[in-house]
C-alpha cells in the first residue's frame, strides 16, 4: 500500500498549518497533501516503546521534551515539505523550557527524530527520509525496522551504523549516558 496523494493542486504552508496540521497520518510534500495508510498495531507499539525509553530518560533529567504522534517538523518552505515524525526529542537548549511547545509543528535544529519503518516503507525511502530530516537540521535520525530488529542511525556527514538487536543503542552526543538494548524497542 503506497501514500495518496491529495489534492491535486498545491497549498500554501500557512493552509496547511491552518486546516491539516491536526490530522493524522498526513505529511506536506512540495506544496501537496500526502496520505498515508495507517501503519497498525505493531507500529504503534514500536512508537510507543521508542517514546517510553526516551522520556523516561528525558524527563527526570529536566533535559527537555519527547513528542510523538506524527509530531509535524518543517523539513523547508520552498517547496513547503512538513514531515510527521513517530517520535522526536528537543532539549530545553534548543526550545527552553519557558517557551510554550508550539502548537502546530517545530523548526529544526532538533536533536533527534526517531522513525519506525511501517509495512509498505522501503529503506531506501526511510534513508531518504532521514537525510531530509539531516538537512533540515536534525542532528540524529534513528530508523526502526521490525522486519530484521535493527536501529540505523543517521548523523550528519557521518557513514550510517546500524545497531543489531543484541547491541545497546547509545546516543552520547546528544543524551551522555543514555542506553537501551535495540531489543527492547520491538518487545
Amino acid at each position: 500500500m503506497s501514500a495518496l496523494l491529495l489534492p491535486t493542486t498545491a497549498i500554501t504552508e500557512a493552509e496547511f498549518l491552518d486546516c491539516y496540521v491536526h490530522e493524522d497520518g498526513i505529511e506536506l510534500i512540495d506544496g501537496e497533501i500526502v496520505r498515508l495508510p495507517m501503519p497498525g498495531t505493531e507500529h504503534g507499539e514500536i512508537c510507543g516503546n521508542a517514546y517510553h525509553y526516551l522520556r523516561e530518560w528525558v524527563k527526570p533529567r529536566k533535559l527537555g521534551r519527547v513528542m510523538t504522534n506524527d509530531t509535524f517538523i518543517r523539513i523547508r518552505s520552498a517547496p513547503a515539505r512538513y514531515r510527521g515524525a513517530d517520535v522526536c526529542y528537543v532539549s530545553f537548549e534548543t526550545l527552553p523550557a519557558e517557551i510554550p511547545t508550539p502548537k502546530t509543528a517545530l523548526q529544526p535544529p532538533i536533536e533527534l527524530v526517531v522513525e519506525v519503518r511501517s509495512p509498505w516503507d522501503s529503506m531506501t525511502e526511510l534513508a531518504e527520509k532521514a537525510l531530509e530530516y539531516l538537512d533540515a537540521g536534525v542532528k540524529v535520525v534513528i530508523v526502526l525496522d521490525p522486519e530484521t530488529d535493527t536501529a540505523s542511525v543517521f548523523r550528519p556527514g557521518k557513514p550510517l551504523r546500524r545497531f543489531e538487536s543484541a547491541d545497546e543503542l547509545t546516543l552520547a552526543d546528544i543524551l551522555p549516558g543514555f542506553s537501551v538494548p535495540v531489543a527492547k524497542f520491538f518487545e
